[in-house]
């Protein structure tokens, strides 16, 4: 695992933001900018980008709050079928919820959700009243008959006609969502259609941190996007319109290629003609520009491959997902030229458990080190794992024990006796947790907790999939965890 810088951050937040203004100028009355990805918590960027910070975009956006307000868009499908974001693990609508407390929390202003391809699904209804009744207006988009080719009938009282108008009061109207495919930019476009209706001058730009345009279309960064987003079904493409206008390649990806000829035709219907020949021209994304180091940025991006390759496999082995999907990873992993052989925790893991005949688990930290974890009768691989690396950090003897049995025995007594559990050993919380107990009596528990941040980044291998619960404490500590698609016997 490498921790070397390969984006420069500073110069990131300077040329974007600059970047953005300059595209509000070039509009009139006002810009829709559809914001994709994730606007304050963006770990995708993070891991493929080493040196890119989680809240670049939102850092940005604060620059521009007096002219900015911020439409979050949701997909009705997505309530219905309890869409959840993989790097949170929290369903899309209470991520609606959370963007909105944390946007209202930092002084920026959101106007509204809009709930897309409403069909009147009584989960929507459901989630609707939950707004409202936090004071949050709420709009309603459809689904559009032949979308997207049918441009006649799409630019129309039927098509984008028939959606609710949002009301806006500012400039700049941020449009963005909990996840991918929730409709950002048939929002924007329903909206110019609105405007125009109106006698409103208005543009629309896209800030996309993925794929990035210029680099190659088989770049690692490009191809990491794709596997992020299997199942979506994107596909990173030469951007065709690009090619033919200005002779020169760029990388977008298939939905874009496919909508531009509706949003050019919406353009020349609004301003007469189009101020973009291309879907890469829509587009306001200067990251590709501000990689300082190919090869730290291309190790990373190999790395996630791997990582999204082991959590498609788990999500399979749930029934979760396709073959599909799988067989879409698999041919990434190929493209990407990497192999499970290239993660360093992988081999590791297996080997312990070979050695010891039971589940075990691996951690790379920053500067390489591996350390491994076993299973016993009192704690489960991941959280001997947990405390072998803090003992780590703290530089405490491997022999010594952080947590007194005597403060372990009474839990697994609860959990079996009372609790209903077949499994005594403590998961990853309890361990924490009973760690935290013994740092009040003990200076090596208490010098062990002082060192959690420090797991941050670092890269863990389990060789059995793990319960919800250890999953999710890894996500909180800021690990990067993979598993074997096999349950534990």
């Amino acid at each position: 695992m490498s921790s070397k810088i390969g984006f420069d951050n500073e110069k990131y937040l300077k040329t974007q933001s600059e970047h953005i203004r300059e595209r509000i100028s070039q509009f009139g009355d006002k810009l829709y900018l559809e914001f994709g990805g994730k606007l304050f918590d963006d770990f995708h960027a993070s891991r493929v980008l080493p040196g890119f910070k989680p809240d670049s975009k939102l850092q940005m956006l604060l620059q521009l709050k007096e002219d900015a307000e911020i439409v979050i868009v949701i997909n009705s499908d997505d309530i219905e079928k309890n869409k959840v974001r993989g790097d949170l693990g929290i369903t899309y609508d209470i991520d609606v919820i959370r963007l909105f407390n944390v946007f209202t929390k930092i002084g920026l202003y959101v106007s509204s959700v809009v709930l897309t391809r409403y069909d009147g699904q009584p989960t929507a209804d459901a989630f609707q009243k939950r707004l409202e009744a936090l004071g949050v207006k709420v709009y309603h988009h459809y689904s559009i008959k032949g979308y997207p080719s049918n441009l006649q009938y799409i630019i129309s009282d039927e098509g984008y006609g028939r959606n609710d108008y949002i009301e806006t009061s500012r400039r700049l109207v941020v449009v963005t969502a909990p996840g991918p495919g929730s409709g950002k930019m048939a929002t924007c476009l329903s909206q110019l259609y609105h405007e125009h209706k109106r006698g409103i001058d208005a543009g629309y730009a896209k800030f996309e941190t993925f794929p990035i345009w210029n680099l190659p279309l088989r770049h690692p960064v490009n191809i990491a996007y794709e596997a992020a987003t299997a199942d979506l079904n994107d596909v990173n493409m030469i951007d065709p319109f690009h090619l033919e206008a200005y002779g020169k390649t760029t990388v977008n990806y298939n939905r874009d290629v496919e909508i531009f000829p509706v949003l050019n035709a919406m353009f020349e219907k609004i301003l007469g003609e189009s101020p973009y020949k291309s879907p890469t021209d829509m587009g306001v994304n200067m990251a590709g520009n501000c990689i300082v180091d190919d090869e730290a940025v291309s190790e990373a991006a190999r790395q996630e491959i791997i990582r999204r390759y082991y959590t498609g496999m788990c999500e399979y082995r749930k029934g979760l997902i396709s073959e599909d999907e799988v067989m879409k990873l698999e041919l990434l992993m190929k493209q990407a030229n990497v192999t499970v052989e290239d993660r360093n925790v992988v081999s590791a893991a297996l080997n312990k458990e070979k050695a010891t005949d039971g589940p075990a688990a691996a951690m790379e930290l920053p500067d390489g080190t591996i350390l491994t974890g076993r299973t016993s009768n009192l704690l489960g691989a991941v959280s001997a794992l947990l405390l072998n690396a803090l003992k780590h950090f703290a530089e405490i003897d491997d022999e010594i024990l952080l947590m007194s049995p005597h403060v372990i025995e009474p839990i697994m007594a609860l959990k079996v006796n009372h609790l209903g559990n077949s499994n005594p050993r403590m998961h990853t919380d309890e361990t924490l947790i009973a760690l935290s107990i013994c740092a009040n009596t003990d200076d090596n528990a208490k010098k062990a907790m002082e060192q959690i941040s420090k797991l941050r980044g670092c890269e863990v291998h389990s060789t059995v999939i793990l319960s919800q619960v250890d999953e999710r404490i890894f996500k909180r500590l800021g690990i990067n965890l993979t598993c074997e698609p096999k349950y534990e016997a």
